[in-house]
């Protein structure tokens, strides 16, 4: 089911130069993010880069420093305003679940539901428990139940009282891997069916891209960009997102031309136009074409030898080392017609991504004293 179409409704979510310091450690630095109605929105980022420090200012767990949060249009959090978690109509969806051992599924959904009576709180536990595919475990001890059947009574806990946004942190974190993206596409369709607004924070890449309508990469307390995934994936605005996101290598290159860089490889068209003189030029595996080369392609340049294959069935992740020692990957099909030691010509479908080489032409590339401070930070 595909998110809603806009409309005139504010945004579920609007956030405004958050920020957020412990002591010296800069964990949040001047977050701006807006999360339209009815949309799955991923804060995705590595450990320590100030993700789940945004969920909890949005949850009210914490107050930022600075900063706005508006949600379904109401302020939240601002100068001289501070609404408790409890009345901020917010749904929230724990790494551990944080379901109560000693009481039901059904008592445990029925948490939020005090202001219902006993007859309404039965139709919604119900209802809810039959969105999520629970329907007749209502007398069930969560102890009883799967991970992934815990998974989603937190889901139903969450829902159950109509909240205006989903929050969700590491939901997945404590699966196994083979439950983990079974239970990601049950989410999904449920978070679609309840036509809920939600913000999952992950480190994961895949779940990121797989999971959401749009995702917003975070790197030391700053949000580097939001886009949906192909956005992300295909037109990256730094570095870091694209180095980040997706598996990818890098190469030095040189200005040729408005649309050009040489390369190690040889002289590629850019995406964008090419601002700098010296240049990192990203290459996606997939995109990385790889034949043996012929005689007259043994000491060209855009040549290397094979050094590593990994097969896995339904592709091949193979390793080039290039005659100035930089390492490429291509991801191929099944077909073994390479091996260790050959000797290769290398081509790039389509055109690359390339960045200042100098990491103080993009502002939004933190310093590496930046990033160390923010990777002592909480979220």
């Amino acid at each position: 089911m595909p998110p809603p179409e806009p409309s005139n409704a504010p945004p579920a979510l609007t956030c405004v130069g958050l920020a957020k310091r412990f002591g010296e450690t800069v964990a949040v630095d001047g977050v701006d993010l807006e999360v339209p109605r009815g949309h799955l929105t991923a804060l995705l980022g590595p450990s320590g880069c100030g993700k789940t420090t945004v969920l909890r200012m949005i949850a009210g767990l914490i107050s930022p420093d600075t900063g706005r949060i508006d949600i379904d249009g109401r302020t939240v959090t601002g100068p001289d305003i501070s609404v408790p978690p409890e009345r901020r109509n917010v749904g929230l969806v724990f790494q551990d679940y944080a379901l109560f051992p000693h009481l039901s599924v059904g008592r445990n959904v029925a948490y939020g539901l005090s202001d219902l009576s006993r007859r309404q709180r039965r139709a919604r536990v119900d209802e809810v428990l039959e969105l999520v595919g629970l329907g007749g475990l209502s007398h069930r001890l969560p102890t009883a139940l799967s991970g992934g059947q815990q998974q989603r009574v937190a889901l139903a806990r969450a829902l159950a009282p109509s909240p205006d946004l989903i929050l969700l942190d590491e939901p997945f974190s404590n699966l196994d891997a083979a439950l983990r993206a079974t239970v990601r596409e049950e989410v999904r369709t449920i978070l679609r069916a309840a036509e809920a607004t939600a913000v999952f924070v992950t480190h994961d890449q895949e779940e990121a891209l797989s999971l959401t309508d749009n995702v917003a990469v975070m790197h030391a307390g700053r949000l580097h960009q939001v886009a949906d995934p192909q956005t992300l994936y295909t037109k990256p605005a730094t570095r870091f997102v694209a180095e980040f996101v997706g598996e990818a290598d890098t190469l030095p290159g040189t200005r040729a031309g408005h649309y050009l860089v040489d390369t190690p490889i040889g002289r590629l068209p850019t995406a964008a136009p090419v601002t700098s003189d010296a240049v990192t030029v990203v290459i996606r595996p997939e995109a990385l074409r790889l034949r043996p080369a012929t005689d007259d392609r043994r000491t060209a340049a855009g040549a290397g030898i094979v050094i590593g294959i990994s097969y896995f069935g339904h592709d091949q992740l193979v390793q080039v080392e290039l005659d100035n020692g930089a390492l490429l990957r291509a991801r191929r099909g099944p077909q073994l017609d390479l091996h260790r030691g050959t000797r290769v010509s290398l081509a790039v479908d389509g055109p690359v991504v390339a960045f200042p080489a100098d990491p103080q032409a993009d502002p939004r590339i933190p310093s590496d004293d930046e990033a160390a401070t923010t990777l002592a930070s909480v979220g």
